[in-house]
């Protein structure tokens, strides 16, 4: 039943074994693209904004044009008489299709360029609160290290220390008999050596 189960989800393409944005059935399916029609109209926009395409369609006109000229009457198929009616048939056709095609290309364009701003918007919103985020933190640490004790308060603590530890040790060893030893702040040896 199981293993029924699971041939049927995977034959449906509901596999367990890869993210469901990144399903085989979902990257890849049978069905014609929706965007092949898009991307096709934005091929023809670009070939129709090249140099070439001008060069091509002004030899197009020209042996046309010199052919209907040249030929013989019977071999004619556009006359010059009546003002090359076809040719022009054939590119006020080429006009009326190549608009709306340009125009769906530059739609496409202009979707592009909204899905692209609004990712940019995005990141850069996500950068404002990552640096807002580290400005927090660069404040929090500088009040942290004004909070620290600098060397200098901290040599003068362990001097007093010292200081206190001297006399407290002088007056357990009954050396303070002279309160100006005492009170000098000379270490307790140098003052033992002193009254030996």
């Amino acid at each position: 039943m199981a293993r029924l189960d699971s041939s049927a989800r995977s034959s449906r393409g509901d596999r367990l074994d890869a993210p469901k944005g990144l399903r085989t059935s979902v990257l890849r399916s049978n069905r014609p693209s929706r965007d092949r029609f898009g991307r096709f109209t934005e091929f023809i926009a670009r070939a129709m904004g090249t140099p070439w395409f001008l060069f091509a369609l002004s030899v197009f006109v020209i042996a046309w044009m010199i052919y209907n000229v040249t030929a013989p009457t019977p071999l004619r198929f556009d006359d010059a008489a009546i003002g090359f009616t076809a040719l022009t048939l054939i590119l006020s056709l080429q006009a009326s299709y190549a608009a709306p095609l340009i125009l769906l290309a530059q739609n496409r364009q202009d979707d592009r360029d909204r899905v692209q701003i609004e990712q940019d918007r995005q990141r850069a919103e996500r950068n404002l609160a990552d640096t807002e985020y580290l400005a927090r933190e660069v404040v929090a640490l500088r009040l942290l290290v004004k909070d620290m004790a600098s060397k200098d308060f901290i040599r003068a603590e362990l001097r007093s220390l010292l200081e206190e530890l001297d006399k407290r040790d002088a007056a357990q060893l009954g050396l303070a008999d002279d309160p100006a030893d005492a009170e000098s702040g000379a270490p307790l040896a140098e003052r033992a050596s002193r009254r030996d």
